[in-house]
């Protein structure tokens, strides 16, 4: 016997799982170009990565820079 998925929260308006969307510039944009290419797949048609995979790191918000040793150096406990 199978496992019970649960179930996940969706959006209302495109009816993908709000998670997928968290933290696109453009919800309805991502949301098309992923129902977009799941059609594709369902069907076997072409898949061009590239298109796929730069529309999803425009669509991508503010990642926080690494910080370096010398960011760090305010931060970090003095010894004594």
């Amino acid at each position: 016997m199978a496992r019970k998925q649960r179930r996940v929260p969706k959006d209302k308006a495109t009816g993908l799982p709000k998670k997928y969307l968290s933290g696109a510039k453009n919800r309805s944009a991502k949301a098309r170009e992923i129902k977009r290419t799941a059609e594709a797949y369902k069907a076997g048609e072409f898949i061009d990565i590239k298109a796929v995979s730069a529309s999803r790191s425009k669509q991508g918000g503010k990642t926080k820079s690494k910080t370096t040793k010398r960011g760090n150096k305010g931060r970090a406990k003095k010894k004594g």
